[in-house]
């Protein structure tokens, strides 16, 4: 039998893939077998690069910033990862930011900069890599959302509602695709130590609130997101359409 979480020969696009639960995805990726393009914005990209290279596969990277993110500018980086890789079977739309701050007291700048990053460039990558993807027949668009497309969280409005809106356009764009050979799926992450959650991990009182609660009793290693993306990027998702999968140490479960 073959394995089937090989992903040998496939084209891999990671967005945010420098840091984080991005390069925990990246990496596992290339593991698998796959060649792997990333994006970042500020975090440089070469120790991720360095990693997926030493495993034989092809790597590569594009410096984005998601802020704002037109069509052009989403084909532009589905272009490149094409060109870099010589194709594209996986997208992997991790990108994101949060925004922590009282609701009556949050501007209207920065509540639209989190759905524009969030939000808006999920949905154009999507679109972009959905219409190559459609057009070879085949496909995997994995959409990074989080606990809190479940819930709503405190002091982060925004965040709450990119990350319900993302898991319905995961639904929708299934409806589309799946008969097409495209899977769209989600992966809602729980509480992770990454760069999003150091605030929150270095509160004393809010960090040991959050792991009372957490049944696992720690935060994720980014690494430990991985794992679910290299599923829905495999031959064993393949009937996997419109799913979102959690993995919080069963915070959702509490």
């Amino acid at each position: 039998m073959t394995n089937p979480f090989d992903l040998t020969g496939r084209k891999a696009l990671v967005t945010g893939g420098a840091t984080g639960i991005g390069e925990g995805i990246a990496c596992a990726l290339a593991a698998a077998g796959a060649d792997v393009a990333l994006t970042y914005r500020s975090h440089q990209p070469e120790d991720t690069l360095a990693k997926i290279k030493d495993m034989g596969r092809h790597a590569a990277a594009v410096q984005a910033d998601f802020s704002g993110m037109d069509q052009a500018a989403a084909d532009r980086i589905i272009g490149f990862a094409k060109e870099a890789l010589g194709g594209l079977d996986i997208l992997v739309n991790n990108a994101g930011i949060i925004h922590r701050e009282e609701s009556i007291d949050m501007p209207l700048d920065d509540w639209r900069r989190v759905l524009s990053i969030n939000l808006d460039s999920v949905w154009l990558l999507s679109q972009a890599a959905g219409q190559h993807m459609v057009s070879q027949g085949s496909g995997k668009i994995i959409i990074v959302s989080s606990v809190l497309s479940a819930q709503g969280g405190l002091m982060v409005p925004a965040y709450a509602a990119s990350k319900h809106a993302v898991v319905g356009l995961t639904r929708a764009l299934c409806n589309e695709w799946a008969s097409k050979g495209v899977n769209v799926n989600s992966i809602a992450p729980g509480y992770t130590a990454t760069d999003n959650t150091q605030a929150l991990r270095e509160d004393p009182n809010r960090s040991k609130a959050l792991l009372e609660r957490i049944p696992a009793g720690r935060f994720a290693d980014p690494n430990e997101i991985a794992g679910a993306a290299v599923f829905l990027a495999s031959n064993a998702a393949a009937y996997c359409h419109g799913s979102v999968i959690t993995v919080d140490g069963g915070w959702l479960a509490r």
